[in-house]
């Protein structure tokens, strides 16, 4: 067989693939909005309980977002810089959400924050109540924490550990106190390890349904917004431009922090 036909054989499948599972599907989600033209995208825009789903949305993933940076960061600087008892246990603990779904996070906010949940039993016993938190913002926000968390913690505890040390010596021969080294050897150096895995949880937590879906909770978010429209309400042309919404706004987020981030290092 000739040289030439080599490549676009082997290329075949995954053409194929690319078109029936993401292109056309694109292309259909693409199309609903057209055929109502722009009306759908300023219904999206005006419409106040899809607005209240997108800025609450936004707000959960930032909050979340700056919650999980300053964690991991706090978390991987000590575990690469000091001397921790049985540390690859620890960190294989601390990174072990990574291995569960969205579905199961939830259901362990509802086994802890539920009204069948630990606290509210301990609650009842105490006399207090049930005390439950897990099907407003508080256990969404602790859900979406609990599945960010691990992934920020690994990766700045890498990212520490490649800081050069020599770097903050030099800042310690010059009289500089822990906080000035913080200040100008650690975020610096950190600064694009911070992008990146702010990036990439802030983009997770505005897609993340799963979690959601679990909670059922009385904060809407827009994934659950989306499911709603396209299975309870057989609106298929707003759920097309929610979709296409929360698109962009994830993919902006990626684009801005590749553009931020010039260490070829990091990968986004």
């Amino acid at each position: 067989m000739q040289r030439k036909y080599l490549l676009p054989l082997c290329s075949a499948p995954a053409v194929a693939f690319f078109a029936a599972f993401w292109l056309l599907p694109a292309v259909q989600l693409l199309a609903l909005p057209a055929q109502e033209g722009m009306h759908t995208y300023w219904v999206v825009l005006t419409s106040g309980r899809y607005l209240q789903a997108l800025l609450q949305t936004l707000l959960l993933s930032a909050i979340v977002t700056l919650a999980t940076l300053v964690l991991g960061a706090m978390v991987g600087i000590v575990m690469a810089r000091y001397r921790v008892p049985a540390k690859r246990l620890l960190l294989s603990l601390m990174t072990l959400p990574l291995s569960f779904p969205g579905v199961i996070v939830g259901f362990f906010i509802i086994l802890l924050g539920g009204r069948q949940g630990l606290l509210a039993q301990i609650g009842q016993d105490l006399g207090l109540g049930r005390v439950t938190f897990a099907y407003g913002l508080l256990g969404l926000f602790l859900a979406y924490l609990y599945f960010s968390l691990p992934r920020a913690i690994a990766t700045y505890t890498a990212a520490a550990e490649s800081i050069d040390r020599n770097l903050e010596e030099a800042a310690r021969s010059c009289g500089a106190t822990r906080w000035d080294i913080a200040r100008d050897v650690w975020i610096p150096e950190l600064a694009p390890t911070s992008l990146s895995c702010g990036a990439i949880v802030f983009a997770t937590s505005m897609g993340a349904f799963g979690t959601a879906f679990t909670l059922s909770s009385r904060y809407e978010v827009l994934p659950i917004t989306i499911y709603n429209e396209f299975t309870n309400y057989a609106n298929f042309t707003l759920a097309a431009s929610l979709s296409i919404s929360l698109g962009l706004l994830t993919w902006f987020t990626l684009w801005l922090a590749r553009r931020l981030v010039r260490d070829p290092s990091v990968v986004i």
